[in-house]
């Protein structure tokens, strides 16, 4: 029998996920042997967990998960070596010692005999049971993984059902946020049932089974929230102190339903009294009012009744907050009677997590730059991609090369449309928290060095006058106090977030970049806000506040498209070269729209006072123009013929170039009559929406009549990467198949066997998956009915959320089945022991950072023993990230990893 069950745990980190190596439990016996030996010394589930680096929740999930593998271990065993003529004695003797008894040996074969009788009439009685008279079944790709049987077993079962008058056809089910794209699932049906009657009812499709969070890998999801009481929590208004910490949640310390876990600061919502929630940073205070357990800051006057400070719970039982609860985002404690409970905190993001955002500068900040330092830039990312590229050339491995060729192309397109460019050195994302006893000029930031200067940019980025230039301050004590040596957060004072376009301290974030000292070569161009007149202490709310029953409201659906008006707008006229008069009149205008929904602005009035018309004229060309230069047009819709996926014979081996093959598929255009009757306006051809960046061969048919040089300069970075891209896909074209080598086979069957039971493993995840993508459209479906005024981002963010709750409820994640390739696998890989199609598959669902990491090996950095006690010690005595890596020549990103 080649597979019984699979219990995995999440991916680690360190060089090895637990469970890997020959014995895919080795690693199992030696936790709950340590977990064994720590209890029988009397230490705690916590002590246990923080000697292993866990939190307590992962830990407990942790051991359930390997105590039934240990279980299913056994099981396998005993069957294998029965399988090879052992008997049960033997058996005994082998795996446990001579004093078990022979009756263990044979209720380990019994149970696993129950499952080795799925025969082919049984496999197909059971899909009849879940048939019945009235239910579809999802029996495409992966669901015989999911049922424990092989593809011809569920394949001859089908044929058994076809005869016996079942349907089984193959319907498209939209895929969640991505407009266009379907999922194909192969569906068994009742006797009778026609095709049009299941791609109708696509949300009645079912799984062949129930999903349960503990049969096979373990996925989490979270709880309805638990409350606090509004009197445990004091609200300190705007004008007593709130609103220079406006956003902050203060939490007492020691509090077991508000414990912030091992993270110092967290994003996080607390529901109260069951009808509203707090939302905000989170952080221990020391300083806190008797009887109160919680206060909120807020920017709000102290005549505003507590209760409204808050918001209120919305109308969903799935998501109440409107937002995504992490994984792991909640936790359960035990009451001073030793009751299980569950926490109130609900974490979005903790410490830690920021410091994976992705390192780029957007070119709504960098096109506001000096010509020079742009160019330097755009280069550099030319350079970075060229580089990646020759590696992916010199690869000898024709598949990996291959499936790279191709991910490298799609990353060119990509980076085309969105035209980032490489980061600035030491440039970081970081979370910001307030240290209200920092000067106006100042930072905490201890990932940096104390007293170098550094710039904060915050998106969305309206112009250089939104750049702070801070000097690091990391002797300042109340930042020392709050933050200690925080890893992606940073402390400044409300006057510098209100100069980043407005920012609080509710989870926003800065990008950090040195800059602008005598020793830094970058040097960042900032403004004076006061040049820009009109826009210091301008507030939208007082200076455009609308009359109710007489100002025309922006609906919220139209909001998006009046600020990418106005973006735009702001954008072509800093590239056009606007008078700071000029720019502020805009960014007013787009401070107005931005709030006009919310607080019933009237934008209409604010665009004719601004004269945004005679603006657009000057700088679009009209007064009712759109996007006029490059980095504006760059993402503007386009619509393209439809077309079928595109495959290796759609690519020119010539040129690299991709000539998709167009679906003509065409639907008839319905117009609705002033009387309501419906009338056919004719058949018309279906298109999809793209950008005209996407859409052009050449980035100069986008440029304005008499471009900029730093439209020019974007021009020509967008070619290049347009360039790279047929480039690769004309290697990708001349890349042949690997040859198998039998040999190798031999060599490494341990790591074939290991890489087909992780592919397996992978695959179970797509009928999961599939079923996700349909309880996600059917619970999306439900909630656009009840919110029929809901705006395009609203829709989709409900989307995201339905599919993630959807995902954990059947157990797909792609994350947690993602195939971890080991460097002895990889070896394995290189020597030809895995065939093509098979090493496709593999690569498909594997890590592509990984992979690329592997297929072009980087030298680690290693740090001694002496090094790690030096850098442990000196963290310890309160030295920052930034003077530990000085003082030992390391980087501050490999300091981190030991805090």
């Amino acid at each position: 029998m080649s597979h019984l069950a699979h219990y995995g745990t999440k991916r680690h980190s360190g060089r090895y996920p637990w469970g890997s190596g020959d014995n895919p439990y080795q690693h199992n016996a030696e936790f709950l042997r340590t977990v064994q030996e720590m209890k029988a010394r009397g230490k705690s589930e916590k002590e246990i967990a923080a000697f292993m680096g866990m939190k307590t929740t992962e830990f407990r999930n942790k051991q359930s998960i390997y105590v039934n593998a240990e279980k299913v271990d056994r099981i396998n065993r005993a069957m294998k070596l029965k399988e090879h003529g052992y008997s049960n004695v033997k058996i005994a003797e082998i795996m446990f010692d001579s004093a078990t008894k022979e009756s263990t040996v044979r209720s380990l074969l019994n149970q696993g005999e129950k499952l080795k009788k799925d025969a082919c009439i049984n496999a197909a009685e059971a899909l009849a049971k879940r048939v019945g008279t009235k239910n579809f079944v999802d029996v495409g790709t992966g669901v015989e993984r999911e049922m424990g049987i092989t593809k011809t077993r569920l394949d001859v079962s089908l044929q058994i059902l076809k005869e016996a008058g079942y349907e089984v056809h193959s319907v498209r089910v939209p895929q969640i946020n991505q407009k266009g794209q379907y999922t194909t699932t192969k569906v068994l049906c009742p006797p009778g049932t026609e095709w049009k009657d299941v791609q109708q009812h696509t949300d009645k499709i079912q799984p062949v089974n129930e999903y349960s969070h503990d049969g096979g890998t373990t996925f989490w999801a979270p709880e309805y929230p638990s409350n606090i009481s509004s009197s445990r929590v004091a609200v300190r208004y705007g004008d007593k102190g709130g609103l220079e910490k406006d956003g902050v949640i203060e939490l007492r310390r020691g509090v077991a339903d508000l414990d912030l876990g091992d993270s110092h600061y967290a994003q996080v919502r607390i529901a109260v009294d069951g009808t509203h929630y707090l939302k905000g940073m989170a952080i221990y205070s020391d300083d806190m009012p008797k009887g109160v357990d919680v206060i909120f800051n807020t920017n709000k006057t102290s005549d505003v009744p507590k209760m409204d400070v808050f918001k209120k719970m919305k109308d969903d039982p799935d998501n109440p907050f409107g937002a995504t609860i992490k994984a792991n985002g909640q936790y359960h404690y035990k009451d001073k009677d030793g009751n299980e409970k569950l926490g109130a905190i609900n974490k979005l993001k903790e410490e830690g997590d920021w410091d994976h955002y992705s390192k780029n500068l957007a070119s709504q900040f960098l096109s506001k730059q000096q010509l020079p330092l742009i160019k330097k830039q755009l280069k550099q990312s030319i350079d970075n991609r060229q580089d990646e590229l020759d590696k992916i050339l010199k690869m000898t491995n024709p598949v990996v090369k291959r499936k790279l060729l191709a991910d490298f192309a799609e990353g060119c397109d990509s980076q085309a449309v969105d035209l980032k460019a490489a980061a600035l050195p030491r440039q970081s994302s970081k979370v910001i928290l307030p240290v209200s006893s920092l000067k106006d000029n100042e930072i905490y930031a201890p990932s940096y060095k104390n007293g170098e200067t550094v710039c904060l940019v915050r998106y969305p980025h309206g112009g250089t006058f939104e750049i702070p230039e801070l000097k690091v301050n990391n002797k300042n004590p109340q930042g020392r106090a709050m933050l200690g040596n925080a890893i992606d957060a940073v402390g400044i004072n409300s006057k510098v977030a209100e100069r980043l376009s407005g920012a609080d301290f509710d989870g926003d974030t800065a990008v950090v970049i040195p800059s602008n000292s005598p020793k830094s070569k970058v040097k960042i161009t900032t403004s004076d806000i006061s040049a820009y007149v009109g826009l210091k202490d301008f507030d939208p709310k007082i200076a455009y506040r609308g009359i109710e029953g007489v100002t025309a409201k922006l609906p919220e659906k139209r909001k998006g498209l009046e600020m990418g008006k106005i973006s735009n707008l702001i954008t072509d006229m800093t590239l056009k070269g606007a008078k700071p008069e000029e720019i502020a009149r805009a960014v007013r205008h787009s401070m107005v729209v931005i709030d006009a929904p919310k607080h019933g602005l009237d934008y209409k009035r604010s665009f004719e006072e601004n004269r945004i018309a005679e603006l657009k004229k000057k700088y679009q060309g009209a007064s009712d123009a759109g996007a006029s230069t490059l980095l504006s047009r760059a993402k503007s819709v386009a619509y393209v013929p439809e077309t079928k996926q595109i495959r290796l014979k759609d690519i020119d081996p010539k040129t690299g170039e991709v000539h998709p093959e167009a679906t003509g598929r065409t639907y008839t255009d319905w117009k609705r009559n002033k009387d309501g009757s419906w009338e056919s306006n004719g058949e018309k051809l279906a298109t999809v929406k793209t950008t005209k960046m996407a859409a052009t061969k050449d980035a100069g048919t986008l440029l304005s009549k008499d471009p900029n040089p730093k439209e020019v300069a974007y021009a020509d970075y967008a070619n290049a990467l347009k360039h790279m891209a047929n480039l690769a896909r004309k290697n990708q074209v001349a890349t042949k198949n690997i040859e198998m080598n039998a040999q190798a086979k031999t060599v490494y069957s341990a790591e074939v066997a290991s890489l087909n039971a992780k592919l397996n493993r992978a695959l179970q995840n797509a009928p999961k998956e599939r079923q996700a993508q349909i309880i996600a459209n059917k619970t999306l479906k439900k909630k656009q009915a009840a919110n029929p005024d809901w705006t395009p981002d609203e829709i989709k963010r409900a989307g995201q959320q339905s599919l993630t709750a959807a995902r954990a409820k059947v157990g797909a994640s792609k994350s947690n089945v993602q195939i971890d390739i080991s460097e002895r696998e990889w070896q394995a890989i290189q020597a030809g022991a895995i065939s093509t199609s098979k090493l496709e598959q593999i690569l498909n669902n594997a890590d592509s950072d990984k992979v690329k990491q592997l297929a072009s090996p980087r030298k680690a950095v290693t740090v001694n023993a002496s090094q790690v006690s030096r850098i442990k010690s000196m963290l310890n005595f309160g030295y920052t990230q930034a003077e530990v890596a000085e003082a030992t020549g390391l980087s501050v990103s490999t300091i981190n990893k030991y805090l």
